[in-house]
């Protein structure tokens, strides 16, 4: 089942009012904030299926903010997040009110926020679930550059589609995004001259590898730490 490895090590996710930044509606979404409101460089966050009150999200959005970007990490469940092995809720059920198609729309009036603030480029960074939405936004340039980390329901057209520098991240060990698609992806992007575009596979990890790893195992922290600089420097390459 698709949602197999997407409920693995659920976090436990934070009060509104954790991390650097803070939490303010944007674009019409309950939004956290984090970075200088002055910085004409913007990067929206999009999380897995465990929202945008997941702590090392969070942790994410302040490290991001700390280089320079003015980031934001967007509600798009509108307060409902999903619970793992919810009986009255399940996966299959939550998703057709949660999907990709949806929240890109949502999307859209947060990207104008950004552009009214004066933001003058927008990169996406999307984790999980949030590839898909991360993918439709490149698919008609609204951004200016993305980057999906173990990303799932991504499909070949959809990568087909894209029109702006697109890295993807993924792990060796994930039945949502194998390695063999992963693969895939990075020859339709090869033939597409006019995207630049980096995949990259990383040993020894799994799904979700760069936003649910436990943060006192230090080896757990180190993997995750460097696909979170190969996205910095996709965004410090395109977006600065």
């Amino acid at each position: 089942m698709a949602s197999a490895q997407c409920c693995e090590n659920a976090p436990t996710l934070l009060a509104s009012s954790c991390g650097a930044g803070h939490v303010e509606d944007f674009g019409g979404l309950k939004t956290y904030i984090s970075g200088s409101p002055h910085s004409k460089l913007g990067i929206l966050l999009v999380s897995d299926v465990y929202g945008y009150e997941a702590p090392n999200l969070r942790k994410l959005a302040d490290k991001v903010a700390a280089v320079g970007f003015f980031v934001v990490v967007p509600d798009f469940f509108h307060g409902e997040p999903l619970i793992p092995n919810n009986p009255d809720r399940p996966f299959q059920a939550w998703i057709k009110d949660h999907s990709a198609e949806k929240a890109s729309e949502d999307a859209k009036p947060v990207i104008e926020a950004l552009k009214k603030k004066g933001v003058s480029k927008i990169g996406v960074a999307a984790f999980c679930w949030g590839a898909k939405v991360a993918v439709i936004l490149a698919k008609h340039a609204y951004i200016n550059a993305a980057v999906l980390l173990h990303p799932s329901f991504v499909t070949l057209d959809d990568i087909q589609g894209v029109e702006v520098p697109i890295s993807i991240l993924g792990a060796e060990i994930d039945q949502l995004s194998p390695p063999e698609l992963l693969e895939q992806f990075d020859q339709v992007l090869k033939a597409k001259n006019e995207v630049d575009a980096f995949v990259k596979i990383y040993p020894g990890v799994s799904h979700g590898w760069t936003v649910k790893y436990n943060s006192e195992d230090a080896e757990a922290a180190k993997r995750a730490e460097e696909a979170h600089k190969d996205m910095l420097d996709w965004f410090v390459k395109y977006i600065c």
